[in-house]
């Protein structure tokens, strides 16, 4: 009877073996198609890469970079380089420009500490910090930003967006 109950039992272990190791197969299998996130404070985030469309890594200078860009992003009154007249230039979030005139849309971006602006009509525009206040630097058509500006006027911020 012990035989039997022996042989019974090494006989459930082995029919039970293949499906053991095929459940640990499996979960195995499923932990490669997944990233693990281990936060701060220790704790695990598991996410299936199936449900994963961008992984995006945001370092400090492209936190800084975004919060320069949301400080330009404002309604500037700046000089024509003529005189004292003066016109409008409004920055978007987006990073759409637009001026009171003149062919007024353009794009702009941040480069370090400064708005840069390309028009449409081919003159580029620099806003920047220049001690206590901000100044314009207008970049005639054909010049580059690296060029000698045209004019340098002052730049008000009037009304943050």
């Amino acid at each position: 009877m012990r035989n039997i109950a022996l042989s019974l039992s090494i006989l459930a272990i082995l029919i039970a073996a293949p499906a053991l190791a095929q459940t640990s197969k499996s979960a195995s299998r499923a932990d490669q198609d997944a990233i693990v996130i281990t936060f701060k404070d220790g704790h695990q985030q598991s996410i299936a890469l199936s449900d994963v469309s961008k992984i995006e890594f945001k370092t400090t200078s492209q936190a800084a970079r975004s919060s320069d860009r949301a400080a330009f992003a404002e309604r500037w009154k700046v000089g024509t380089g003529a005189g004292s007249s003066t016109f409008y230039i409004t920055l978007t979030p987006d990073g759409t420009a637009s001026k009171s005139m003149g062919n007024g849309h353009g794009r702009w971006v941040t480069v370090g500490d400064e708005a840069r602006i390309t028009w449409d009509d081919g003159w580029h525009d620099v806003i920047r910090r220049a001690g206590n206040h901000y100044e314009k630097a207008a970049y005639a058509p054909g010049k580059s930003f690296s060029d000698p500006p045209s004019n340098i006027t002052s730049a008000e911020n009037t009304e943050p967006l």
